[in-house]
């Protein structure tokens, strides 16, 4: 399973975990709405961080295999300029 699905998957469960939570307070509907809407901006911050984590993972495997490709591009280069044609 790749990491994001399980990034996903965790920040799934513990909004789920934190609604219920608030749910079942013994609180009045203000306090209760107010908890809530703390809880959906904590799981909004939390969320943007891990898509953050993972873009600039993605981002420096991507500049990794671009650098490969050059290295690759260069090597093929030289090598034909070494080799003498065949005519």
């Amino acid at each position: 399973m790749s990491s994001g699905k399980v990034v996903l998957g965790v920040l799934a469960g513990l909004a789920a975990g934190a609604a219920l939570g608030v749910l079942f307070a013994p609180d009045s509907g203000e306090a209760t709405r107010r908890k809530i809407a703390e809880k959906g901006e904590d799981f909004l911050d939390d969320a943007k961080d891990k898509i953050q984590d993972l873009m600039d993972d993605l981002h420096k495997q991507v500049d990794s295999a671009k650098e490969k490709v050059k290295d690759l591009e260069t090597k093929i280069h030289q090598k034909t300029k070494e080799e003498p044609t065949s005519n």
